[in-house]
């Protein structure tokens, strides 16, 4: 049972891994997913150039610290995965108590970028920003499914809708 449970948090964290991840060129994968995501950002949140101006300082800020959080989650996953059937229950356990505090720490992070970003955006639009970056991590998985079906790279960005 602590088997399925450990396995599953680490398959769910999977897809957070992917995006630091480099491809073969070093960081361009994480450069152009970075790009693809402040467009589809933008245009899912109708950005006017002054709200832009205003937003993408905050969340570049909100993104920094959510990174940390991910590559600690990412060492630390890793490992279990690797030595798991060496690991003792205790050290198990002390592994599932720190995924806990790593998801209380991104949202305590989320809450206070949420008073963040109405500062300078409109809640509606906050409300919009939330669920395009869910939406956008939801394109992301689906590529890499396709990508890792086909054996073929994903497409360049998602369609003239975005990802739905």
């Amino acid at each position: 049972m602590k088997k399925r449970i450990f396995l599953l948090m680490i398959a769910v964290m999977s897809f957070v891994l992917v995006k630091a991840q480099p491809g073969p060129g070093g960081g361009d994968k994480k450069e152009k997913i970075e790009a693809i995501k402040i467009g589809y950002l933008t245009k899912q949140l109708e950005l006017t150039t002054e709200e832009a101006k205003l937003f993408w300082p905050i969340y570049n800020q909100y993104d920094a610290e959510m990174e940390v959080i991910h590559k600690n989650r990412k060492t630390e996953l890793m490992n279990a995965k690797i030595n798991f059937e060496e690991m003792s229950d205790a050290d198990l356990a002390k592994i599932i108590d720190s995924e806990f505090y790593s998801q209380q720490q991104e949202l305590n992070i989320k809450k206070k970028y949420n008073e963040e970003f109405k500062k300078v955006l409109s809640v509606k639009k906050v409300a919009k920003f939330w669920v395009a970056e869910q939406k956008f991590k939801l394109y992301l998985l689906e590529q890499l499914k396709q990508q890792k079906e086909n054996g073929m790279p994903p497409p360049k960005g998602p369609g003239p809708g975005g990802p739905h």
